[in-house]
Order: C-alpha cells, then sequence, then structure tokens
C-alpha cells in the first residue's frame, strides 16, 4: 500500500521532471538544492523505486518515473484547483446554536457580529445542548451554549468550551398562580411541587438533569413529559392548559399570561459554556469567544454569589476550560 505523499514531494517530482536538471528545478520552487534531492529521495522510499537516473552529466526519468508523471500532475492539477476556489473566497458561515434569541448566547451572538462584521455568524436553534452537541460533532453546526456538565462525557471529550455566565434560575407561573405576587420565590414555597423542566425531550437532558439535582435537595418534583411547545402561542396555550410551573433563568423572555420570578434561598446558578468542537478554526469563533469574555467582564457574569446553589461538578468543568 504506498502511503499518503505530501503535495511538496510531487512538486518537487514534477520540477525536475520537467527540468531533467536538478539545479534549475531548485531555483524553480525556491529552494536549495540539497533540499530538492532529499525530497525526490524520500518520494523514491515511499514509492519503493527509482524516478531518476543520475549521471555527472544528465538526468533522466526512469521508467517508473515516466508512469509517475502524468498522475503527479493530475493531483498537483487538483492541489490548483482546491486552492483557486478557495482564494479570496473568506470563511465559510460560522452555524451558531442559539436556545432563545433574547437571553446570553444571543447577546454573545450580536456583539461577536458586531466585532467580526465581515464573519458571517448564522443563528440556528437547537434547543438544549444535548442535542446540539450531537450536530456539532456531526459538523452540521459550530458553536452553541449550554450546560457542559450534563453532557455524555464521551460526547464531552470531543468538544472544547468557555465558561461565559452563572445565570440565576427563575420560575414561570401562570399570572393568578397564588406565589405570583411574589418578587422572588423561595425553594422551599416550591416543595410538594412539580415544575416542568424538559422532562422526555432528547434535546435538553443536561437540562432536565439540573432540575432533577436541585429538586432532589428541596422536595420539589420534576413534572411528567408534556407536549413540547415551539413559539410563545404554543407555550401560552400548553402551560394555560397544564398550569404547570416551569423552571427557567431570569433572562427567559416574557410569555403571556405568565410571571417569571428568581428563585432564592439559595440563588441556584445554570453554568453557561460556549462550546464547540476541538480543533476547529474560524475567525468567527474567535469573535464568538472574545465576545464572551467581554460580556462575561463587564456584566460580572462569572461571580458567584455566597450560598449560591451549583453542583460541583459543574463549578470543576467552568474552572478548568
Amino acid at each position: 500500500m504506498v502511503p499518503d505523499i505530501e503535495p511538496r514531494l510531487l512538486r518537487a517530482f514534477a520540477a525536475v521532471a520537467d527540468e531533467l536538471h536538478f539545479t534549475r528545478a531548485a531555483a524553480r520552487l525556491y529552494v536549495a538544492q540539497q533540499a530538492l534531492s532529499r525530497d525526490i529521495r524520500r518520494l523514491e522510499r515511499q514509492l519503493g523505486t527509482e524516478l531518476f537516473v543520475r549521471t555527472t552529466r544528465q538526468v533522466a526519468l526512469t521508467a517508473d518515473g515516466e508512469r509517475l508523471r502524468p498522475y503527479a500532475q493530475a493531483v498537483l492539477a487538483a492541489y490548483d484547483d482546491l486552492a483557486t476556489a478557495f482564494a479570496g473566497a473568506g470563511p465559510r458561515p460560522l452555524l451558531v446554536d442559539l436556545n432563545t434569541p433574547d437571553m446570553s448566547g444571543g447577546r454573545v451572538l450580536d456583539l461577536a457580529r458586531a466585532l467580526a462584521p465581515d464573519c458571517e455568524l448564522m443563528a440556528r436553534f437547537e434547543s438544549g445542548l444535548t442535542g446540539a452537541a450531537a450536530e456539532i460533532l456531526a459538523g452540521r453546526l459550530d458553536a452553541s451554549f449550554g450546560r457542559v456538565a450534563g453532557l455524555d462525557p464521551a460526547v464531552r471529550d470531543r468538544l472544547a468550551w468557555q465558561p461565559v455566565r452563572y445565570e440565576p434560575m427563575a420560575v414561570i407561573l401562570p399570572d393568578d398562580h397564588p406565589l405570583a405576587d411574589r418578587d422572588e420565590v423561595e425553594l422551599a414555597a416550591l416543595a410538594g411541587q412539580a415544575l416542568y423542566a424538559g422532562a422526555g425531550n432528547p434535546r435538553t437532558r443536561e437540562w432536565t438533569d439540573l432540575a432533577a439535582l436541585l429538586f432532589a435537595e428541596h422536595g420539589i418534583r420534576v413534572a411528567p413529559p408534556a407536549p413540547l411547545a415551539v413559539g410563545v402561542e404554543e407555550f401560552r396555550r400548553v402551560m394555560a392548559k397544564g398550569r404547570t410551573p416551569v423552571l427557567a433563568v431570569v433572562d427567559f423572555p416574557p410569555m403571556p399570561d405568565t410571571v417569571l420570578r428568581p428563585l432564592v434561598g439559595p440563588v441556584p446558578l445554570s453554568p453557561v459554556a460556549l462550546v464547540w468542537r476541538k480543533g476547529l478554526r474560524h475567525p468567527g469563533l474567535d469573535a464568538l469567544r472574545t465576545a464572551a469574555a467581554r460580556l462575561a467582564a463587564e456584566e460580572g457574569w462569572l461571580s458567584v454569589p455566597d450560598g449560591a446553589w451549583l453542583p460541583e461538578l459543574d463549578a470543576a468543568l467552568m474552572r478548568t476550560a
């Protein structure tokens, strides 16, 4: 089996095959003659054959050299076509997943677009990091936001992330709920009640897992699966029908006929990270990372209130990113 051959070696071969002179070929490639000879010897070792007959007076192609020549020309032409296709085209669009447009990830994306106006950063809406992570690893998304600790470790090992924010958690209540007139809701006041936290939605498992950890410490139940509501009107209709409080974060956008109240006693935190596939290089990702760091510093997003609730694994992963 022939090993992968570097284009540089084929270019060295093609230059010598055209010039039939090592000195002229080296000048054509702007390399030292010694380096050119080394590349030809390396190519010959990889192919297991001699490509040139060398004497003190001339250089000639062997039969195997003649056989290689059209293949080398075709491969180099393909490389040149590839370079031409991407020359000056700029980077491809960066596909960025947002759970909800007006929350932390949306603000990071808005600032990143301002920082890198020549990059196209396209928003997608996958509704949950578990679902988005699968799309990232499949190459259908580039970046997302969410709770890294809730991902399968095998998935997490293939991702990179940067802490963005510790979001205080909240509860969405029907506007006539007994707790709706409070400015904030004690976790103890929800003991014995069921809160919806995405149970049954395979794309938001990391959120349901975080809720289960929090609820277990405060006597709150995870509400059973409900129809997935897409859009404001569907959310309003499903909530009016079921009247089940919903676990959210303080920046969750307003919904009709509901109130959003911060949770306290203690303040529970939802850790949000910017997540991307390991090895990804893109100027749009650089802009996202810069925007996330700037907003975190300006808004105090990574400050943890005294006595706040945060699982240890989440804290550790946010610290070690």
